[in-house]
């Protein structure tokens, strides 16, 4: 359950920022979680399939899409992401059997279909969903030849928000532009389990979305301050992962990550001041030093990559 008081403050500075409706806050600050009378739902978790927990009532779940993240204690649920309908439904069925009537905080950690194409699963169960500021416009944009309505944030912030979940406390922030306009990272600060959404494919080519925002040269910057102030010790949650690496890693892994964007930018750079074209740049089949990167089965290849990168840097020369 969100500390009202707490609640009530970081929304209010919403309100001055422009990012939430003033309309939302009498049902927002009196309706308590139905999650009180709820003991050990740990327990139940453990045992089903595509739960994983973490540390501290903090976990992820697989299915199909970018990996779910949660907190589930005896006072409050929260997740973020909701993938694909099918596995949304997994998720919702996972907790339904195991007590849980409804959903605190939904968290969207970006706007593409493989984080929130779930939304709509989640909207009957969840008293609210939050996203960065851009991410219902990003949603709405995207959707335009789809005849169905996405289901989009009804709180927002724009650079950092924080509440009260049970004994927990969830901090979300956003950097700047990365791999969207509108990226958001989950930080459980008991736990000290972070959810970056797509801000680390963990050694897989990674998806750039330019026509939402994306900046390669500002993602080298995000994961920069991300290691340096979250925790030495911090979990991480990756939306997507190499299967020998896996979605879960350390402050090591989003270096690594760093490393690879900070390698694209060079080798574009180098390309553009010796007059090669982007189809020949483009033509590279690996980034010597970074052959882990061509993930089996991962179906972004690298010439992807450098086409944007390429594109961004003359842009921006």
């Amino acid at each position: 359950m969100i500390n009202r008081k707490k609640f009530l403050s970081t929304s209010l500075k919403g309100i001055a920022a422009g990012a939430t409706s003033l309309s939302l806050f009498p049902k927002v600050i009196a309706r308590p979680s139905p999650m009180n009378t709820i003991k050990g739902p740990m327990d139940g978790l453990r045992r089903l399939s595509g739960f994983q927990e973490l540390r501290r009532n903090v976990g992820l779940f697989t299915g199909r899409g970018g990996t779910i993240g949660w907190l589930y204690n005896s006072e409050a649920l929260v997740a973020i992401d909701t993938q694909f309908p099918d596995t949304a439904e997994t998720f919702i069925n996972g907790l339904t059997e195991r007590g849980a009537s409804s959903m605190d905080l939904l968290v969207n950690s970006h706007h593409h279909n493989d984080h929130t194409a779930g939304n709509g699963v989640f909207a009957p169960f969840a008293q609210h969903i939050i996203a960065h500021e851009n991410v219902p416009t990003y949603q709405r944009n995207s959707n335009q030849d789809s005849d169905a309505k996405p289901i989009t944030a009804d709180q927002r912030f724009s650079s950092k928000w924080s509440g009260d979940f049970g004994d927990e406390t969830l901090h979300l922030m956003h950097y700047g532009a990365a791999h969207t306009g509108g990226d958001t990272i989950s930080f459980f600060e008991k736990a000290q389990v972070a959810h970056l959404g797509d801000l680390v494919f963990n050694r897989a080519y990674p998806y750039i979305d330019p026509s939402s925002g994306a900046s390669v040269q500002n993602w080298v910057r995000v994961l920069n301050t991300i290691v340096e102030e979250l925790p030495k010790d911090t979990i991480y949650i990756f939306g997507h992962g190499h299967p020998e690496f896996g979605i879960t890693g350390t402050w090591e892994d989003i270096n690594r990550k760093k490393a690879f964007l900070e390698e694209l930018l060079t080798l574009g750079n180098e390309a553009i001041m010796a007059g090669k074209s982007k189809e020949e740049f483009a033509q590279m089949e690996v980034i010597p030093g970074f052959e882990e990167f061509a993930a089996p089965g991962w179906r972004l290849p690298l010439y992807y990559n450098l086409n944007i990168v390429y594109d961004e840097l003359r842009s921006t020369s």
